[in-house]
């Protein structure tokens, strides 16, 4: 029993680490949106902040700087898109799929210009990297039954990005739904007429929204290449951002919800780590391909609406026009 319980913490603890991102993306993505933003770019700039971060951890030898760099490159990228769409009115899911391009092509470029392998960076150093933080009480909690392998199995040995990602989402909350500045901003996802009209800037709403989501993004791109992985190598966002998207429509732009279902691509993914070496009664051991399948069939399930319609905020994708 004591060994199943472990085995489950374990498989809990893989879909924490792999939903990290996800739950970092997906609350950019909320924050973009319930501005009034589309904003299909999570992909690109999670591959721009990952790269970023990864350059700069290299070329530095440091895990912080190199954060600070890919918030910096999101962040411009995420000002970018807000150029585009806000300013000039572009549309949303062009800006957001050509910044998706944009950071696939310049990222192995500036790699192949600045590394010369293949555009991936060197295999970083250990300190590098964010490593797993050990919390403290780990030997003494851990001789109490159920929950001492909950503390230091699935609580304590995570790096600073992960506690940030699981941080991230009650601060959104707060952001959104406590303070001034989020009801300000939900009205400019809303009604942004009725913002207009109250005095303040919708535009200027609308960018701090998208500036924020590139944060976001760029915490989760340093996550992936300076915390969950030793450098950064091309694609190596393999989709995460587009699965974020799904995560943020199925949790119907409400954080808590998102969270779970952040939580449940993150499970699908350490189970599918698991099933690869699993072989199974009467099946045999289940291909590769398939497993590896699972996080994307469940995105494109949950985008097709199966699990209920999701509805996003009115002016969502809507550039305002201020009125003479």
């Amino acid at each position: 029993m004591a060994d199943t319980w472990i085995d489950f913490l374990r498989l809990m603890d893989g879909s924490l680490r792999f939903a990290a991102p996800l739950i970092l993306c997906a609350m950019a993505g909320l924050v973009s949106e319930r501005s009034g933003v589309i904003d299909i770019g999570l992909e690109g700039k999670l591959l721009a902040g990952a790269f970023a971060a990864g350059a700069a951890a290299s070329l530095t030898g440091s895990a912080p700087l190199g954060l600070l760099a890919a918030v910096v490159v999101s962040m411009a990228m995420a000002g970018l898109h807000g150029f585009a769409c806000i300013t000039h009115r572009g549309e949303q899911i062009i800006s957001g799929v050509a910044i998706n391009i944009l950071a696939s092509g310049a990222t192995v470029v500036a790699g192949i210009a600045l590394f010369q392998q293949g555009g991936q960076t060197p295999i970083l150093a250990q300190g590098e990297r964010f490593r797993p933080i050990t919390l403290p009480g780990v030997e003494t909690l851990g001789e109490i039954p159920v929950i001492g392998p909950l503390y230091a199995e699935l609580i304590s040995g995570h790096n600073v990005l992960v506690y940030l990602a699981v941080l991230s989402v009650p601060l959104v909350g707060w952001l959104l739904f406590r303070t001034t500045f989020g009801l300000r901003l939900r009205a400019a996802g809303e009604k942004p007429e009725a913002v207009d009209s109250a005095g303040l800037s919708v535009t200027w709403l609308r960018y701090r929204g998208v500036l924020i989501a590139g944060a976001l993004c760029g915490v989760a791109g340093a996550y992936l290449s300076i915390a969950h992985g030793g450098g950064f190598v091309r694609e190596m966002s393999a989709g995460k951002g587009f699965i974020a998207l799904a995560a943020m429509i199925f949790g119907k732009w409400r954080p808590g919800t998102v969270l779970l279902a952040c939580l449940i691509f993150g499970f699908l993914e350490a189970a599918a780590a698991r099933l690869q070496s699993v072989e199974l009664p009467l099946v045999g051991v289940i291909p590769v391909e398939l497993i590896l399948v699972l996080p994307y069939v469940a995105t494109v399930v949950l985008l097709a609406g199966f699990f209920g319609r999701a509805i996003p905020p009115k002016a969502l994708g809507t550039p305002y026009v201020k009125e003479r």
